[in-house]
């Protein structure tokens, strides 16, 4: 089989991706499974070097058709310029890191449209940073989704040992949640749950529902979301055959995951879900953005400011991702077609 090209996009400077990037490229099983190419300024990727007191061999190139001429075993870095990034401190936002961290995000996108990757993997972006450095967007996703003009829904899951979690609404406030929350909306997520399960190789995925509502309204004492909309949306996506039960109480429903009777859990609302799933695996987790035309994932932690340059993070997340998104990357043509709509 012919090796996948993933690219790896450098995070936040301010955090602890350079560091995280760099020792995931001194790992052999990673440099030996898929051809790589980094993205961003070669200063960064400096930074994480001097952090470690490691030296990564790479080959540096500005031009995008280099992606075409990996020679096995070559780590290719296409150098961004970036005004300043050298500059940024340590541990703090910044609109540099930010201009950077979207920089590296668009790069990619052009890649996998222009058939140069088959997949990106992302080192922690920080938000304020990209806000600070021109994302007109909540976060990462809508600036995909607005990249690839799509039309269909685009959402954030989260993965740890082996239990996914998407949501419905994601980053909003709570107040706005219940208006959100329709059938449709609800049955476009209950598929692109079962989508995404498929693209990272689950043959027909087990899905649950979570209500709404403490005890899941409690027959409508405690609200009828359950009954009004997440019911019917249910109903209707296993009429199209879809492996989904619910609406199940979400105080109760994660202990059935975490004992394996479900794959993944669709949430109402964000913290209905992280809560739960960083407890039972935040020091495994990867964020994979759901929806896009191309596998992308992330390290499920942030920047951790609080430890970034002092070369102690915890590399597994990075791993996992990695893995993650070239495991779907190689699943991937099995659904190619039907997981995106592009305007």
């Amino acid at each position: 089989m012919t090796k996948k090209t993933i690219a790896l996009i450098q995070g936040d400077p301010g955090g602890i991706g350079p560091e995280l990037l760099v020792r995931l490229l001194r790992e052999a099983e990673v440099r030996a499974s898929a051809n790589l190419v980094v993205i961003g300024a070669p200063e960064i990727f400096v930074r994480g070097e001097a952090q470690l007191g490691t030296k990564i061999e790479a080959v540096r190139h500005a031009a995008i058709d280099a992606v075409t001429d990996i020679a096995e075993g070559e780590i290719l870095h296409l150098d961004l310029e970036i005004d300043g990034i050298g500059d940024v401190p340590v541990a703090e936002v910044s609109a540099q890191g930010g201009i950077s961290s979207i920089a590296g995000l668009k790069k990619a996108f052009e890649l996998f449209r222009d058939g140069h990757i088959d997949g990106a993997v992302f080192m922690p972006f920080n938000k304020s940073s990209m806000h600070m450095g021109g994302n007109d967007f909540t976060d990462e996703l809508g600036f995909a989704h607005d990249f690839f003009g799509l039309t269909t829904p685009a959402s954030e899951f989260n993965v740890a040992k082996g239990m996914w979690n998407g949501r419905i609404t994601s980053h909003v406030a709570m107040k706005d949640v219940p208006k959100l929350l329709t059938i449709e909306r609800i049955e476009e997520g209950i598929h692109l749950t079962d989508r995404t399960l498929k693209m990272a190789g689950y043959e027909r995925p087990r899905i649950v529902v979570a209500a709404y509502n403490p005890h899941a309204g409690d027959g409508g004492l405690m609200g009828d979301e359950e009954t009004r909309v997440i019911g019917p949306a249910v109903e209707r996506a296993r009429q199209k055959q879809v492996n989904c039960t619910g609406p199940l109480p979400a105080d109760t429903l994660w202990l059935k995951v975490r004992d394996g009777e479900y794959d993944a859990v669709v949430t109402m609302y964000h913290d209905q879900g992280q809560i739960a799933i960083k407890l039972l695996g935040f020091d495994r987790g990867v964020s994979v953005l759901a929806g896009l035309p191309l596998p992308l994932t992330t390290p499920a932690h942030g920047t951790a400011f609080d430890i970034a340059g002092q070369a102690c993070a915890n590399l597994v997340p990075t791993q996992n991702a990695f893995s993650m998104c070239l495991n779907m990357a190689s699943n991937r043509n099995a659904t190619e077609g039907v997981e995106t709509e592009v305007a």
